[in-house]
């Protein structure tokens, strides 16, 4: 026989071994689980299955076996998440077929072909985010602002625009402010004859740094400036006794109430800065909770700064007042590498490091925690990082009052750290049930108005399992259920909770991007973010691609060129989450256009290849120039 035909006859042999035990092994995965299948709802019944088998063939490394298969031209299992025994069968055909044998008796075959798996996810992408808009496949979430309760217009044309879920983040706000936002969402939907899914989000464990030393707070106040260093626009300032401004401000200032009354419009205040610095501010409108005043000039303010309002020579302390306080938002410490951190068990306000005339440090910067518990699963050695990993550290030390931080990562300059900043703790196995008494208190309200619960902090199946418990105790209504992924235990937790979830009727997973890139680390992100996407695929779950969607649009109304190429990443998901901002109506609309282009390119890891114009402008061959 020809050396050649012997050696691709034994290149079959050993390729038709690799595909059948494969096989055998997604066949035997579902067998395993038998206790855990028996507790899934029959919607989710076959994509249980595929789960399995997708989770059998990923065990493996696959990649020697993908390029003899793509060798022969056949599929390398490269796009098989929906569907993954039928591909595995159908190659095993075609190699059978092509060795020119027999297919073996045996167990094989499978009702869940390329067709069904693609039809089971468009399904439940219905089930859980409504049906799609025309001539775009994937969802947009928004989420609301506070002024969207008193503001029917705004939620009428974010529906117009292209929004098919309304989210509340229950962090923020309250049940009567709620109800308002969802009483102006079903009156657009009757209006506009369209339909929109209500979430709502779990606020979840918060931790997060303490307050701050207040009279260490420091207001900058600054003008606007064009390259010439002219005014452009003047600053505005809040002046108030208690209320929070109604719309953006430069700095807030908390000042008595009585002296407070007193303002008129056109009134001039006058007071010494920081700096020793004369300064002015013009009060521009008084309202009910307080004064809009403008300045024209950099101001720094602190506690204790004493403001004259009236003539510059007009008698009477009832016309001076000093600011009581500032807002710990303006307040920071700024830390650099190297620095300890001692990061406390109470809520003690916190203070930068003190340092002697040489700049040897006295005492270390501290810092409270809102959830001083965490401090028990901490571990020497282990990693911590704070706002959104803008400062890193490793614990050194576990105390019994305070974890002593070695910071590790910061700016060259140094980094500003403030009050209420997230606090991640990637390496500690912390004991932070998914479920606050808040949240608690807030799944009353939700289980009568929300079509989807978002569950913060998605951690361990108990977190899944708490919350429909308290679902199924709340009622028969029971809305759909989405696991945020936003910690490196939620990622790695992922396959059984997912297991756990599609117990309920419907259930999706938000990749929440950002506690994510500090968990997993931002270099890990987009692998870890791949493989949140082909589990999700294989189980046939929705998945919504969350934070900082368009950020920079939404917020100052121009987007930066890496996020148009992240939110048309944002096609591989069934829905697309945006953020709030003064410029959300414009990131609604272009996120709209980008998703709509992106589908004519793209249906999850399937490129499609629609006629592609550029194709069409290659210049026709002329043959040798006649002048050369």
């Amino acid at each position: 026989m020809d050396e050649r035909l012997c050696h691709t006859e034994q290149d079959f042999d050993a390729l038709l071994r690799d595909l059948l035990g494969l096989q055998h092994d997604l066949l035997a995965a579902p067998a395993r689980s038998q206790g855990r299948l028996t507790e899934i709802h029959a919607n989710y019944r076959q994509s249980a299955d595929n789960l399995l088998h997708y989770l059998a063939l990923r065990r493996r490394d696959l990649r020697p076996l993908q390029e003899r298969l793509a060798a022969l031209g056949l599929s390398s299992l490269g796009r098989c998440e929906s569907h993954v025994l039928a591909t595995v069968d159908t190659v095993l055909q075609v190699v059978h077929r092509l060795a020119g044998r027999p297919m073996p008796e045996g167990p094989q075959g499978c009702s869940l072909d390329v067709a069904s798996g693609q039809r089971l996810l468009a399904e439940h992408t219905e089930a859980l985010l409504g049906p799609a808009t025309p001539g775009r496949g994937v969802r947009i979430m928004v989420t609301m602002p506070s002024e969207a309760a008193d503001d029917p217009l705004l939620v009428h044309t974010l529906l117009q625009q292209g929004m098919n879920c309304m989210r509340i983040n229950c962090a923020h706000d309250d049940p009567a402010t709620w109800s308002r936002m969802i009483e102006h969402v079903r009156k657009a939907e009757r209006t506009l004859d369209r339909s929109c899914r209500l979430v709502m989000d779990l606020a979840g464990p918060k931790l997060r740094t303490g307050p701050l030393d207040s009279q260490l707070a420091v207001a900058r106040i600054r003008p606007q400036r064009d390259a010439y260093g002219r005014v452009t626009s003047p600053a505005r300032v809040w002046l108030t006794a208690d209320a929070q401004p109604p719309l953006p401000a430069d700095a807030c200032l908390s000042v008595p109430p009585e002296w407070l009354a007193r303002l008129k419009r056109g009134a001039d205040i006058r007071l010494c800065d920081a700096r020793g610095a004369q300064r002015t501010l013009q009060v521009v409108e008084v309202t009910h909770g307080g004064c809009w005043a403008e300045a024209l000039k950099t101001t720094y303010v602190v506690p204790g700064t004493v403001l004259t309002y009236g003539r510059r020579h007009a008698k009477g302390t009832h016309r001076q007042a000093a600011v009581q306080s500032i807002p710990s938002g303006e307040n920071a410490m700024v830390l650099r590498r190297g620095d300890l951190l001692l990061v406390t068990r109470d809520r003690q306000p916190g203070r930068p490091a003190a340092v002697d005339a040489d700049g040897t440090v006295l005492t270390p910067a501290t810092i409270g925690c809102t959830l001083p518990a965490v401090c028990d699963d901490v571990r020497p050695g282990e990693s911590i990082w704070f706002d959104d990993g803008k400062v890193g550290g490793v614990v050194e030390a576990v105390e019994q009052h305070r974890l002593v931080v070695r910071i590790t990562h910061a700016r060259e300059q140094g980094e500003k750290l403030r009050a209420d900043k997230g606090i991640n703790l990637p390496d500690s196995r912390l004991r932070l049930p998914a479920l606050t008494s808040k949240d608690l208190q807030d799944l009353a309200f939700v289980a009568r108005h929300a079509d989807v619960v978002e569950l913060s902090f998605a951690n361990t199946i108990h977190d899944v399992e708490s919350l429909q418990e308290h679902l199924a105790r709340l009622g028969d209504r029971q809305p759909a259920i989405v696991l945020k992924v936003e910690t490196r235990r939620g990622f790695e937790n992922l396959p059984d909770m997912l297991l756990t979830a599609m117990r309920s009727p419907s259930c999706g997973v938000m990749i929440a991007r950002g506690d994510l890139a500090v968990e997993c680390g931002f270099e890990r992100l987009a692998e870890v973010q791949e493989e949140i996407l082909w589990l999700c695929e294989a189980a046939h779950v929705p998945v919504i691609w969350a934070t900082q969607v368009l950020e920079t649009l939404a917020k100052q109304g121009m987007p930066s060129r890496a996020e148009i190429t992240d939110a048309a990443m944002g096609d591989r998901a069934e829905c697309v989450m945006l953020n709030k901002g003064p410029h959300m109506l414009s990131a609604v609309r272009l996120l709209d256009d980008i998703l709509r282009r992106m589908q004519e390119h793209q249906t999850k890891k399937r490129a499609r290849l629609r006629e592609l114009r550029l194709a069409h402008t290659l210049s026709p061959d002329l043959g040798p120039d006649p002048t050369g």
